[in-house]
């Protein structure tokens, strides 16, 4: 009788397992949207003139491409009235300036038009402190104590208020490692941040990148991440429910998603032992 009811059990699994299939649920799509990533990032050691925007639009929830807009005009503008011009790659969706001028402090207007609707957005450009020298490793970190971790340092400024995104990317992952902090309970000190994954082996090169971002831009990241399902992203374009500081002058309600930032930028690389 044993046998029989293994036997049973046994056919059961096999039929379950040999019926399961991918259920693709047909899901309404809205009207695409207008994407703007107006990113603008002076990384530390560089001119910062070459800088990119790129424009697209939203898509369907299984889609893995965003369709590129082109057509558009697109100019950032300084507190002195320069004007920055980008100019499409023909196609590509992605307007490219070769001449930007990036100073810390200094305010910019961003003027994308297209379609004959005006969209507009203002920022400062933000800085940022260095990432230290001195990246610890840990070959028991992690929460279970199994993982290769890592440290890193930078001081923060202690006469204001301070923003950072984190930005972290290695070979075990498949999307970077973000992360939006504030100096609220460090105001001044120098501020640490870590990284671990089990799957870190010796010689792999972990890439650190951290930005200087606006009280605004930080409050908006968190909840593109809480809006992601995740503290750390994938995303390919900001989730429907979350808008950034990009206004449509010509009519409001018509609003397209994205943001305008200017952030300093150091990066360091490193490589496990």
């Amino acid at each position: 009788m044993k046998n029989i009811l293994k036997c049973l059990v046994v056919s059961c699994c096999f039929f379950l397992l040999s019926c399961t299939k991918v259920v693709k649920v047909d899901l309404e799509t809205a009207a695409p949207k207008l994407v703007i990533d107006a990113s603008i990032d002076w990384v530390k050691g560089t001119t910062g003139h070459e800088q990119k925007i790129k424009l697209s639009t939203t898509t369907g929830y299984y889609s893995t491409t965003f369709p590129a807009v082109s057509g558009a005009d697109i100019v950032i503008t300084n507190s002195a009235n320069t004007v920055f011009s980008f100019i499409e790659n023909p196609g590509t969706g992605e307007y490219i300036c070769s001449g930007f001028h990036p100073v810390i402090g200094e305010t910019y207007t961003l003027k994308v038009v297209l379609n004959e609707e005006i969209y507009t957005a203002t920022e400062t450009c933000i800085s940022v402190p260095d990432i230290e020298n001195n990246i610890e490793q840990n070959d028991n970190g992690g929460f279970g104590g199994d993982e290769v971790e890592i440290t890193y340092y930078y001081q923060d400024n202690g006469n204001e208020e301070n923003y950072y995104l984190h930005r972290i990317l290695s070979p075990v992952s498949k999307f970077p490692d973000y992360k939006a902090k504030d100096d609220g309970k460090s105001q001044g000190n120098l501020m640490q941040e870590y990284f671990s994954d089990k799957d870190l082996k010796a010689g792999d090169m972990i890439n650190i990148r951290l930005y200087g971002i606006s009280k605004r831009y930080y409050d908006y990241f968190r909840k593109l991440l809480a809006a992601s399902g995740a503290e750390s992203g994938p995303f390919q374009t900001p989730p429907g429910s979350v808008r950034g500081n990009i206004i449509n002058q010509t009519h409001f309600a018509n609003f397209a998603y994205g943001y305008f930032r200017l952030s300093e930028v150091d990066v360091k690389d490193y490589t496990v032992k």
